[in-house]
């Protein structure tokens, strides 16, 4: 890995060209010896149209093996499309050195734990910050419910910011997260009821990018292949925060008081802050070639040198981009597929957030736990989240990448869903095993187990569910994730305002023994439910498909086939 180019191209880098001048960290472009190609040099692209209207015939996109360039059709097209040097081209990310792909990756994850950990952090304070301040304990769980609600928000205005070309991903990284570290020293200082809820609801959407967008950088790193991977590691960080929250959490605020709820996130989302300044290399090829372009209209004068995404955005109206990030994703809920798995996400993150309410009330008051050991009891989330990621990446191996290979290097988009095909009935199976084991006649590791089993659920689920998502509504992709994260948290953050009083309340009929068995009996039900629906739209969703004016069209294997025969 070449520290020198990685670093120019992260936040701090790209300070210091600005700062310092650009011969200290310079692109090839800027260097003396770099050859300008003819295809860039000025009138280059007014010779082509030229040509192209004496010859009267459709212009065609062009591309050379060293510049991978297109040329524009017409007049009002008159323009040289920049992409990249070859195949090979260094600065595309998909061809990065494993070892820069693997920073990148580190990079995202320690900021997405970082941000997803101050969602459940708060929890062991709850009861205690109601005492405090003479509030109810409902009252008091809207800093979690708010903080969800608020990363549920956010997408829809941060989100569709990395998709613009001369921003990229890095710039909403940096800038989100560095008001969120701020927002977290007046949330540790003040008292206030609501001074904390509307600090928790800024903290929620200003975090948000990390969770909207954190997927879409990976899979600028690695191609279809190998992406499941290493979304699913990403996956991975997105469960150890909400389930290792309660235990930092717990520790803390029982040795130094409900301000600890807090302060934790305050030094691991700075220091996640710190390391993305100077570590995290900008990783959108939009950005990356719509730079390129600049410093090539800048050698050569030509002014006709665009990025294909320059172009794109150029030709977009105010109202298609209004469409596009606040209209969209909520149309998109009329889709059947996407409604569907809307709801089974939406489920597991009711059921994930309940849990907040429900440890505490099997664990401390079931089985004598303090709060920091109440918080160990979440390991066993992040256990199961780990052991579904193993069982995901066999089923990659031995399954997904010989898909590939028989269907000549590209699935289809429902074969992503048969990660999840056991996911809704191990989701019950761990619901309902938490539930009825949860009893001071039983091990307390039982009900941890069972808490494990749904985590291993809970992770086949998201990335059977997002992947597909991404695939089958690629033309809109972006909006249809935006549309899944929004129906999933305003759902999960509703749940913690009332799951303690389905627990409750159901306990009081009988068998006593099992504060929360009746009300993990209705969740369990609720995911039985969905058992049969990865394999219904496994079955129907190509014809789904092609009904719909959002989604990838099928592929065509018939013309394939006959081109083999032949």
């Amino acid at each position: 890995m070449d520290f020198r180019s990685t670093f120019r191209d992260t936040f701090a880098g790209q300070f210091v060209r600005i700062c310092g001048g650009r011969h200290l960290l310079p692109y090839p472009e800027e260097r003396a010896d770099f050859e300008v190609p003819a295809k860039f040099q000025r009138g280059a692209a007014s010779e082509k149209a030229q040509e192209q209207r004496r010859s009267a015939e459709p212009s065609s996109e062009t591309a050379s093996e060293n510049t991978a360039v297109g040329e524009g059709q017409g007049e009002k097209d008159d323009h040289i499309t920049v992409g990249w040097y070859g195949d090979n081209d260094p600065a595309n990310p998909l061809n990065w050195a494993q070892g820069k792909k693997s920073l990148s990756v580190a990079s995202l994850c320690f900021l997405t734990f970082s941000v997803y950990m101050a969602s459940s952090i708060v929890t062991p304070a709850i009861p205690l910050y109601a005492q405090q301040e003479g509030i109810s304990v409902v009252k008091s769980t809207l800093q979690l419910s708010l903080f969800v609600w608020g990363y549920a928000i956010g997408p829809m205005f941060l989100a569709p910011l990395s998709e613009i070309p001369s921003i990229g991903r890095n710039i909403p990284y940096i800038v989100t997260l560095f008001i969120f570290v701020c927002l977290q020293i007046p949330l540790a200082l003040c008292t206030s009821p609501g001074a904390i809820f509307t600090l928790r609801f800024l903290a929620g959407f200003f975090g948000s990018p990390a969770l909207a967008t954190g997927g879409a950088s990976i899979a600028d790193l690695y191609s279809p292949r190998k992406r499941a991977y290493f979304i699913g590691i990403w996956g991975l960080s997105a469960v150890a925060g909400p389930a290792l929250g309660p235990l930092v959490g717990g520790f803390a605020v029982q040795a130094l008081g409900i301000p600890w709820a807090t302060w934790p996130i305050l030094f691991a989302s700075g220091a996640a802050l710190i390391w993305l300044i100077f570590l995290l290399p900008e990783t959108s090829s939009a950005n990356i070639l719509a730079r390129r372009a600049a410093r090539l209209r800048a050698l050569t004068g030509n002014d006709k040198l665009k990025s294909e995404s320059e172009i794109q955005q150029a030709n977009m109206t105010g109202r298609e981009i209004v469409q596009m990030t606040m209209i969209r994703p909520f149309t998109l809920n009329l889709e059947p597929m996407i409604l569907a798995l809307n709801l089974l996400i939406a489920l597991v993150y009711c059921v994930l957030y309940s849990f907040l309410e429900a440890y505490p009330i099997v664990f401390e008051m079931t089985y004598g736990f303090n709060a920091g050991l109440t918080g160990c009891a979440f390991l066993g989330l992040a256990v199961g989240a780990i052991i579904g990621y193993i069982i995901f990446a066999v089923f990659c191996h031995f399954r997904l990448e010989k898909l590939f290979d028989k269907k000549g290097g590209e699935i289809d988009p429902e074969d992503r869903l048969e990660a999840g095909f056991p996911a809704p009935i191990i989701l019950a199976i761990g619901i309902l095993m938490f539930g009825w084991t949860s009893t001071a006649s039983i091990h307390w590791i039982v009900p941890i187990i069972g808490g494990g089993i749904f985590s291993v659920g809970t992770f086949l689920a998201f990335q059977a569910a997002l992947a597909f998502l991404s695939d089958a509504y690629e033309p809109v992709a972006a909006s249809a994730l935006a549309s899944n994260d929004l129906v999933r948290s305003l759902a999960g953050g509703a749940f913690p305002l009332f799951s303690r009083a389905l627990f409750s309340n159901l306990a009081t009929n009988e068998p006593r023994a099992f504060p929360v068995a009746y009300g993990c009996t209705i969740l369990g039900g609720a995911a039985a439910l969905f058992g049969p629906l990865p394999w219904i739209i496994h079955r129907y969703g190509p014809a789904l498909r092609r009904r719909s004016p959002n989604a990838a069209q099928p592929i065509d294997r018939s013309a394939s086939k006959k081109e083999n025969q032949a």
